[in-house]
């Protein structure tokens, strides 16, 4: 059995230390090639010390400084590279065949598309590459001639449950007719609007049932991400939006759903641990041990669902309307809603008005054809500078 020549894009993130976690008990199966990071040089020089990859990247000149120091003193001989384009280099010079996609937001789309063009085996852990250019994602998958699975855990679970002939053409459809994404509603899926508007940054990063970073388990808590979430699944699966539907699951046992013409449904099931899916994605089609712990399902209380409240959600209503609209809406979407979150996460902009700085910026900006990935991060530069634009004159 060959190893799998694995790079980590955002290494120290929770996907990233998780892959890595799946890694160290499997030495006999994967080797990681490369490693990247922004800003957290310590923790990415013990990973590099314990796994030794050809190349590390991280963001600033500075930073590659001081993580080579860190390296020479112990010997290591890691090569050491900094900036967006080394991210590129990292995916396809360091002799990978497989890509954890794990950096949040934007900065992980180029990357992620080089992964696809060069036709390496994809763990899509980075929503952002389907949510701004799923078309141009898609395309590049297919001409790269690589392997695209999906690792959040919702998409993953999709994946297990589809049948093996499954394919994207609306008449060989195997007689799969909705797909359920499941979300637990975040901390605030009980609490009034009225209470909403003191929420403080540590109250949205409390998750209940997954531990996460601060930026996506803020999205947890306006269910963004699970706006996001059927953006890619649109793209992933190919059925239309109006199929992709969302069900509020407050224990995360049941990780999605897909409801089939003959009246069946069929989940999957098991811990809310993202070593799951991580773990199905490095060794598909095989099956392999993930750490994970077993379900009790005798020791199950209840399993319950219920649609969600738009009302008490608008961030999920804006990501329907920006997947209605295409083009560049989703960038639209995507790049306002990472200025709000991290101007509420840093700069004090309530809890309430991230879904008005969304809405803002989408209606400031129009919708234009993303046939390129130049006007895809354009788009982008201008909703950002919009967003911010917005902020200021909320303060």
């Amino acid at each position: 059995m060959s190893l799998r020549q694995v790079a980590i894009l955002g290494s120290t993130g929770s996907i990233g230390v998780n892959t890595l976690d799946v890694i160290r008990v499997h030495p006999d199966r994967f080797k990681v090639t490369a490693l990247t990071a922004a800003k957290q040089i310590d923790r990415l020089a013990e990973q590099c010390i314990e796994f030794k990859p050809a190349i590390a990247v991280v963001a600033s000149a500075e930073g590659a400084a001081e993580l080579s120091q860190l390296l020479r003193d112990k010997n290591i001989s890691t090569h050491v590279l900094y900036g967006s384009d080394a991210l590129v280099t990292a995916v396809t010079e360091s002799g990978c065949d497989t890509v954890m996609a794990a950096i949040v937001g934007a900065a992980g789309l180029v990357p992620t598309l080089a992964a696809a063009h060069a036709g390496k085996r994809v763990l899509l852990a980075n929503k952002e590459a389907l949510v701004m250019s799923g078309d141009l994602f898609m395309q590049a998958m297919k001409q790269g001639g690589g392997e695209l699975l999906p690792i959040d855990s919702e998409h993953n679970a999709i994946f297990q449950c589809l049948p093996e002939r499954f394919t994207k053409s609306p008449s060989d459809h195997f007689g799969v007719e909705e797909l359920w994404l499941t979300a637990s509603g975040g901390p605030f899926r009980d609490v009034s609007i009225g209470d909403l508007a003191s929420i403080t940054p540590e109250q949205a990063c409390a998750h209940p049932n997954w531990v996460m970073g601060r930026k996506i388990s803020v999205d947890s808590a306006t269910m963004m991400n699970k706006g996001l979430e059927v953006i890619e699944a649109f793209w992933l699966f190919g059925l239309a939006l109006e199929k992709i539907k969302i069900l509020i699951h407050p224990q995360s046992v049941v990780h999605s759903m897909v409801r089939y013409r003959d009246g069946s449904v069929l989940a999957q099931m098991g811990q809310p641990d993202m070593r799951t899916p991580i773990a199905y994605g490095l060794a598909w089609p095989e099956r392999i041990h993930a750490g994970v712990a077993p379900l009790g399902l005798a020791q199950l209380a209840n399993l319950s669902f219920s649609e969600p409240n738009l009302t008490q959600f608008p961030c999920l209503g804006l990501a329907f309307a920006a997947a209605r609209a295409g083009g560049t809406s989703p960038t639209i979407l995507n790049a306002a809603n990472e200025i709000a979150v991290g101007a509420f996460l840093d700069e004090g902009l309530p809890y309430l008005r991230i879904s008005e700085v969304v809405e803002r910026t989408l209606s400031a900006l129009p919708s234009v054809a993303a046939d390129s990935i130049e006007l895809i991060l354009s788009v982008d530069a201008q909703a950002r500078q919009v967003a911010r634009h917005v902020i200021e004159g909320l303060k």
